[in-house]
């Protein structure tokens, strides 16, 4: 089992609702076609990586390649690979995580 430090950095989606089937999600991944698309729909913790070459730095940045934790709109597919890197949760939990979660607080991701 593999553990890498980050810090959260500021993040965005404070005050936003989770968005119901006939509301639109703010952002979405453009490499993909819409329906497949993997939309982040409630809140974002931004990461910066703090271990040079493994999650800091050059190609592996989770900071510069724009890696976060967030939810989703394929809820029915948590646990399933689906992102380019983020880490998909459902929306009500990354509410409750971002509400938790401080700027500047160590986040330990296992896989």
């Amino acid at each position: 089992m593999r553990s890498r430090a980050h810090r959260r950095r500021p993040a965005t989606g404070h005050g936003l609702h989770v968005p119901g089937p006939d509301r639109a999600a703010f952002l979405r991944d453009s490499r993909r076609p819409f329906a497949e698309s993997n939309l982040i729909t409630s809140r974002i913790l931004w990461l910066r990586g703090l271990e040079p070459g493994v999650n800091r730095g050059g190609q592996v940045d989770t900071y510069d390649r724009y890696v976060y934790i967030h939810g989703t709109n394929h809820e029915d597919r948590i646990g399933e690979p689906l992102s380019a890197g983020c880490v998909l949760t459902r929306n009500l939990d990354i509410i409750e995580l971002y509400e938790r979660v401080r700027v500047g607080d160590l986040v330990w991701i296992t896989d």
